[in-house]
């Protein structure tokens, strides 16, 4: 009997895990994943020591939600993960539909308040739409332009995509949220470019970006301070103290955090009251001033990793479909990485777009681990 058991067949059935190697549970990328845990760790603690002295009644308040946040985000990813990304597109059109609804309602609740509304107040939490804006529109152009299957984005396919993703970038922009504005369209040129939209396309698109952001200008649907905070970067002699301040000492405390820094909860700056808002905006600040360049290499290095994944997965996709959404998470990261850093540095004016992983907040959290469960969903379905 002994001999008979073991000289059968491997089951074939959901008993063995191991009988296709095109099994997808046997395919998640490991180190992409524990790159973004790794990340998101460093985050809580960041967050922890940003925060703790700007809430005096309980100093774990905002650390405690970014677990909770956390927690969220991986339930997300894991939901994402769990079907195949083809399934996600079938639902594009609905979710991007719901995404425009939804960014119209906040623009209309906003005119009607008279006040400006970028999130939804709902008690414990504020939504912000325009996360859930960048996930819907990387699905909806990715599926548009993957059904043309070719090498070349015609002039027809161009435009309909620049509808897709333009009616979300301008209810962003008029909101008004520059930033994330400028993450929707990142993620449009990446895609576009990996389907190999032609020069003068991008360049076109390039060139609307800005006429919108110019045209939000003048229409006065931009907040004084944050026109202000871009002309703190073109001549910071023509703005008051008050519009460097931030930019200012977070620049400070990068430069004064040496090779190894102060140590964690020890930095004068970033464990002070000199940097507001800093565990959302500048972040970044507080790794250099506690940690130093060692630290800031660190995490720096570690989100390498993850674009690094991104790119690989890519490059392995079975079909277009797949390789479109992992180039629309590459650019969609490599420019909120960038743009965050750089206005830490002063390089580059001071948006409010968090540093994925890093900063504190619920709802971009939360998109970052369901865009990288997409990611994951095309390398887990590979092999089919």
């Amino acid at each position: 009997m002994t001999s008979s058991l073991l000289s059968r067949k491997p089951d074939s059935g959901l008993g063995n895990i191991r009988s296709s190697p095109a099994d997808p549970s046997r395919n998640i990328d490991w180190v992409l994943m524990a790159a973004q845990f790794a990340l998101t760790i460093i985050g809580c603690f960041i967050v922890f020591s940003a925060s703790r002295t700007r809430v005096t009644e309980d100093p774990y308040a905002f650390v405690t939600r970014q677990v909770i946040f956390a927690i969220a985000a991986t339930v997300a990813m894991f939901i994402v993960m769990a079907f195949d990304y083809e399934w996600w597109k079938d639902r594009a059109r609905f979710l991007y539909g719901l995404t425009v609804v939804v960014l119209t309602l906040l623009f209309l609740l906003g005119i009607a308040s008279g006040e400006d509304r970028i999130a939804f107040d709902l008690g414990p939490i504020n939504v912000q739409p325009a996360e859930l804006a960048k996930f819907t529109t990387l699905l909806m152009l990715a599926s548009y332009l993957a059904e043309e299957r070719s090498d070349e984005v015609s002039y027809a396919r161009f435009l309909g995509g620049l509808m897709i993703v333009g009616a979300p970038a301008v209810l962003v922009i008029i909101q008004p949220d520059l930033g994330s504005g400028s993450v929707i369209v990142s993620i449009a040129m990446g895609v576009l470019l990996v389907a190999g939209a032609k020069a003068r396309y991008i360049g076109l698109i390039t060139f609307l970006s800005i006429i919108t952001v110019f045209a939000a200008f003048l229409g006065r649907l931009v907040n004084d301070y944050q026109a202000a905070r871009i002309r703190a970067l073109i001549n910071p002699g023509a703005v008051g103290a008050d519009d460097t301040y931030q930019a200012e000492n977070a620049m400070r405390a990068i430069g004064t955090g040496g090779l190894t820094g102060k140590g964690w909860l020890e930095g004068p700056l970033t464990n002070g009251r000199d940097i507001p808002v800093m565990w959302a905006d500048f972040p970044f600040a507080a790794i250099g001033e506690q940690f130093g360049l060692l630290g800031c290499a660190v995490v720096l290095g570690l989100l390498a990793v993850v674009l690094m994944r991104v790119w690989r997965i890519a490059h392995l996709s079975r079909d277009l479909l797949g390789t479109y959404l992992c180039a629309g998470v590459f650019t969609m990261m490599l420019w909120q990485i960038f743009q965050n850093v750089a206005m830490t540095l002063k390089i580059m004016p001071v948006t409010g777009l968090p540093l994925p992983f890093i900063s504190y907040g619920g709802s971009g959290l939360i998109v970052y681990f369901a865009m990288l469960g997409l990611v994951q969903s095309v390398h887990m379905r590979r092999m089919r």
